[in-house]
């Protein structure tokens, strides 16, 4: 899993969302160090939090589970967390497991 933050945290705006593109596998190996990751990028975030899916592989139960934890912990801090861009396989999970509608795509 690579995580590349797009907008340059600390210097975007207060409106403008905080952006950052995943790529690779999210699953059981990689969770937990995108657990840490989006944590960290949490506490610069604006109110916009938008992870683009567009370089996203696979994501498995455990990948799932850190996006609805970190989809928790920016509603804490008052951030809205917005998907953007996922692949064919990735709108179909989320679908499936009902997260479309918990955890909004946008864009």
């Amino acid at each position: 899993m690579t995580v590349i933050d797009i907008a340059t945290l600390g210097v975007a705006g207060p409106s403008a969302p905080t952006t950052v593109r995943l790529s690779g596998d999210i699953d059981i190996f990689s969770g937990e160090a995108l657990r840490r990751q989006l944590l960290s990028t949490l506490r610069y975030s604006t109110s916009l939090l938008v992870l683009d899916l567009s370089g996203v592989t696979f994501c498995d139960a455990s990948g799932l589970s850190v996006l609805v934890g970190i989809q928790h912990r920016a509603q804490e801090r008052g951030i809205t967390l917005a998907l953007t861009a996922p692949r064919p396989g990735m709108s179909r999970l989320l679908r499936i497991t009902g997260l479309d509608r918990s955890l909004p795509t946008v864009g």
